[in-house]
């Protein structure tokens, strides 16, 4: 134990000093009050100096007080409160102009906000819905004082229980009211006309007609009512909607919106949606046995995580083509895209306070932190080109830099997969014998098919006979009339000479009991003795087992068995063989229908 103790000591010493020499330590601040998501962190030229600064919309401490913050290094540089919960940022050109200054767009609620050197320039609101019919008019008539607030939030609740249409904001907060706060609430908004508003869940930039890194970008909004809508950069109108099954959550686009784009929709009910530029509806469809909780995009391979603490490795039809199960739940996960060396990575932050990274199924490389990490970010941050960015759940920031001699080599963090994994097998050479046989197939296959067809008919055949010879020789322990609700079953134990015979009696109908039962039982009184052969039988319930017991002693000592037939007056016949042979007893048992006599 020592030794194994001991070895995995140096392993695990091995692995922290193989991770300590690609990165080093710029900042750890385990105070620095920092709570978002992967979705959240940007990293961007904002004054277009060539510092580049860190963008993080931040929830605050339990999700109270959303806030925009900039940092520059270590320390916050600006800091603005949010209307709302931040659900994604992102940083795209929005003109040809000089300077090239990219814009910062903050999704927040229902609303897009756009700022240029960090100061507000647009507001974009998603478009609102129409109100459901039904809650229109019930506030119109508590406008008319026509029905009272207690009658208004009955037909309400039964209107949220059963329209396709969800009540809006305002019906909402009025069902979570008391009874003493209902008619304050309907005489302040029963002059107001019913909103409905959507929300945004997720964002994402495409490029517009060039594939280049400075080129003008649109914006790719995910919305709560299962839709999708791309906005132009300049004037933020609506330039296509494309609609979905289910909420998306993650988005992933790769292309051009005036060329040919592809976009990946991870939704809420498990499955991820493959739109093109002409469809407004889902191409591809990859669904998976868990939630998803990241999706990135590595080359051509989609990678998506799973509640399952596994990554999978898609082709943009849908296929599968790897698995890697992680040690922990992952938590987040982003892309790490080294350009001078042409890597792409993933990261997948754990639970147990790791960072791995991932080319395809290989691993490269771990990242152990002193707390878990809820999001990542990797890029330019200051002057340094390869920074990665972590914030973690209790709120702290870790800053580390790439060193530039670092590479990434296979297998580098812990053994993967076996190496034999990926190799291909020897196959043997195909016999003679392999094919002569292909050739007479072939050849013969319209003979072949209409013998095996000659064969199940015959076999068939012989099944209803034998079926048929069942019912009119009572085998079968069922009744097979709806007159005769009665099933039986006999079981004997022992080993002899004497027996124990058990019988259970159900009755099979669905709602008529049976009263008035007469069991009786006939047999050779030369080869067997009972001391019990009539039994008058209780109220039979449907459903129920009765089990009926007697005992039964063989006389003879030659092995001689013979049937003892059970009787009823519902013409319940059964047949059991109890005999003695060899060393030890055999017991058969038969039971049937017969005609009563």
């Amino acid at each position: 134990m020592a030794a194994a103790s001991s070895s995995d000591s140096d392993s695990g010493r091995a692995e922290s000093s193989e991770a300590s020499s690609k990165w080093l330590d710029a900042h750890y601040d385990p105070m620095a009050n920092i709570h978002t998501f992967s979705a959240c962190l940007q990293l961007a030229d904002l004054h277009g100096d060539g510092e580049y600064k860190l963008v993080v919309g931040d929830l605050g401490p339990g999700g109270q007080q959303p806030r925009l913050k900039v940092l520059k290094g270590p320390t916050v540089l600006s800091e603005s409160p949010l209307p709302a919960l931040p659900a994604a940022a992102a940083t795209f050109l929005m003109e040809q102009h000089e300077p090239r200054t990219p814009a910062l767009a903050l999704a927040s609620g229902p609303c897009v906000y756009v700022y240029k050197n960090l100061r507000p320039y647009f507001k974009f609101s998603l478009p609102q819905l129409p109100p459901n019919p039904l809650e229109q008019d019930l506030w119109n008539q508590a406008k008319e004082d026509r029905i009272d607030p207690l009658t208004l939030k009955e037909m309400l609740e039964g209107i949220r229980g059963k329209a396709e249409v969800p009540l809006s904001v305002q019906s909402l907060r009025f069902l979570q009211l008391e009874l003493s706060e209902m008619e304050a609430f309907v005489n302040q908004h029963k002059s107001k006309s019913i909103r409905r508003q959507t929300v945004i869940t997720t964002m994402t930039t495409l490029k517009k007609n060039l594939a280049d890194e400075d080129a003008v970008s649109c914006l790719v909004l995910g919305t709560e009512n299962k839709e999708l809508l791309v906005l132009d950069p300049e004037a933020f109108t609506v330039l296509a909607k494309m609609s979905l099954p289910s909420v998306p959550v993650f988005l992933e686009v790769s292309g051009q919106f005036d060329v040919e784009f592809r976009l990946a929709a991870a939704c809420r009910n498990g499955n991820i949606y493959m739109l093109r530029r002409d469809s407004k509806r889902p191409k591809y469809c990859i669904e998976l046995s868990a939630q998803p909780v990241g999706l990135v995009r590595v080359h051509k391979v989609l990678v998506v995580g799973s509640n399952q603490d596994s990554l999978h490795g898609f082709t943009h039809k849908g296929k599968r083509l790897w698995t890697v199960q992680m040690p922990a739940a992952i938590l987040t996960m982003n892309l790490l895209e080294q350009r001078s060396r042409g890597l792409q990575a993933v990261m997948a932050g754990l639970a147990n306070g790791e960072v791995r990274i991932y080319r395809d199924k290989a691993l490269l490389s771990i990242v152990r932190t002193p707390d878990a990490v809820t999001s990542l970010c990797f890029g330019r941050y200051g002057r340094e080109d390869h920074t990665l960015i972590m914030t973690t759940r209790g709120g702290g920031l870790i800053i580390k830099i790439l060193k530039r001699t670092a590479v990434f080599v296979e297998g580098g963090g812990e053994a993967g997969p076996p190496p034999a994994q990926a190799m291909k097998l020897n196959m043997p050479r195909k016999t003679r014998l392999y094919v002569d046989q292909t050739l007479r197939e072939r050849e013969a296959g319209t003979a072949m098919h209409r013998t095996f067809q000659a064969d199940l008919y015959l076999l068939r055949l012989r099944a209803a006979r034998a079926y048929a010879q069942a019912l009119e020789s009572s085998l079968s322990p069922v009744s097979a009339t709806a007159r005769e609700p009665l099933k039986l079953h006999a079981v004997v134990q022992g080993l002899g000479p004497t027996f124990k015979l058990t019988l259970h009696l159900q009755n099979t109908s669905t709602a008529r009991p049976i009263l008035g039962l007469l069991v009786c039982f006939l047999y050779n009184e030369g080869l067997y003795a009972l001391p019990r052969a009539f039994f008058k039988v209780p109220l039979l319930v449907p459903g129920l087992n009765y089990p009926l017991e007697t005992f039964v002693e063989s006389l003879s000592d030659k092995g001689i068995s013979d049937i003892i037939k059970v009787g009823c007056r519902l013409v319940l016949v059964g047949e059991v063989s109890v005999s003695e042979c060899g060393q030890g007893p055999r017991v058969a048992a038969r039971m049937g229908w017969v005609s009563a006599q």
